[in-house]
């Protein structure tokens, strides 16, 4: 095997691994790269392949296996291998928003903020990449425009919204941020009803945008892209929440960087109860199930429904 090849294949190994591997592990899944009949042989070239990648900047870490910590294993955590997202201001958002807009669906300056909208969390949906940023937008291009405008002036605004239950109601939002994710915008901002910060998706916001008056600042250190609620729902706004139990095995990572995600307890077998968003839908019970026994759906009774209708499905 080409020595690249065997470090890519180490790499992709580790990531998609749910849990440290040890070298004999990592051996017994890689025989091509680290079979060789001398074990020693075999370790020392894991040893400086494992350094190389170090070397790169492949946060490759050693962590224990067992609660003794006699046994180590190797892993690589997906929350330090991958690039941040990109995060703009409102000042920044909107100023690419206008220059995308301001020439032909060829224009320089709009496949530029495209390949910046790629390096956002959850990036563009798929098929985006060769369409123009103004048809992504779609039937939001309006209420986007008048978001981008209101953010720079400071000035608050109106409109009907429906929420992902189809619940419709009037909105009156201090508007601080704009947010691209998973190929839909949001804005976010201070809802004065409710006198919390809440996202929207513009999308389900009917008819224009409506200026009334003058908004709030943000609060300082305010990120816009740390109130669009990202989960295994996928990106939305979960307007309630769910609790499972992950074993010793998998409590230490399952969670990481599932925003809003809080621990309830840790009983004395390991086992840590966690309190998640949680969303319309079934995204959340298929991700609880790619655990297999090593996550249990505590509440609501709905989830736990969908679950065992799940299971018993695939007995059948």
């Amino acid at each position: 095997m080409h020595p690249l090849e065997r470090l890519v294949n180490l790499v992709a190994l580790l990531l998609e691994s749910r849990r440290p591997l040890t070298f004999e592990q990592i051996r017994t899944k890689m025989p091509e790269g680290y079979g060789q009949d001398d074990l020693q042989s075999a370790k020392r070239m894991f040893e400086r392949d494992k350094d190389v990648l170090r070397d790169v900047g492949v946060p490759i870490e050693v962590i224990a296996t067992d609660a003794w910590e006699v046994e180590q294993g190797y892993a690589i955590l997906k929350d330090r291998y991958y690039l941040p997202e990109i995060d703009f201001t409102p000042e920044e958002i909107s100023a690419l928003f206008v220059a995308a807009h301001a020439g032909g669906p060829d224009d320089a300056a709009e496949q530029a903020v495209r390949k910046l909208l790629y390096g956002t969390d959850g990036g563009l949906v798929a098929g985006a990449a060769s369409a123009p940023l103004a048809a992504e937008a779609g039937a939001v291009d309006a209420r986007l425009t008048a978001a981008a405008e209101a953010i720079a002036e400071r000035r608050s605004v109106r409109f009907a919204y429906r929420t992902s239950r189809g619940v419709e109601s009037e909105r009156h939002v201090d508007p601080w941020g704009l947010v691209f994710r998973a190929g839909h915008w949001y804005l976010v901002g201070l809802d004065r009803e409710r006198d919390e910060i809440r996202a929207f998706r513009l999308s389900r916001a009917g008819g224009e945008l409506r200026l009334d008056g003058e908004a709030g600042p943000p609060p300082e250190g305010f990120r816009a892209v740390e109130h669009v609620v990202v989960g295994p729902f996928g990106p939305g706004e979960p307007e309630e929440r769910a609790t499972v139990a992950f074993s010793p095995d998998v409590a230490w990572w399952a969670t990481r960087g599932v925003l809003g995600a809080l621990i309830q307890d840790t009983r004395s077998d390991g086992w840590v109860k966690v309190s998640l968003p949680a969303a319309p839908g079934d995204a959340l019970a298929s991700w609880i199930l790619s655990f297999g026994p090593d996550a249990v759906a505590v509440a609501p009774e709905s989830l736990r429904a969908e679950i065992v209708h799940r299971l018993e499905a695939a007995r059948r």
